[in-house]
């Protein structure tokens, strides 16, 4: 019998949900990249700022901020 303690199921959880988040936003970063490279600014400043706000510390992030400060 496994006994796990609830901290190491803390712990494996969070790294699911990093491990999710980190895909939600490159899918999120390759979607505003393609509606910027197909001239839909308005939707794809909307995008980055979304990948901003929910992923602050993510590269994803850190890019779609070069993005942002390029199409001001």
């Amino acid at each position: 019998m496994v006994i796990i303690s609830v901290r190491s199921m803390v712990c494996v959880l969070g790294l699911l949900l990093l491990l999710g988040c980190s895909d939600k936003a490159h899918e999120l970063f390759e979607t505003a990249a393609f509606e910027e490279n197909q001239g839909n600014i308005p939707h794809a400043k909307e995008l980055y700022e979304e990948i901003v706000r929910s992923y602050p510390s993510s590269k994803e992030a850190e890019l779609a901020r070069a993005h942002l400060a390029d199409l001001k």
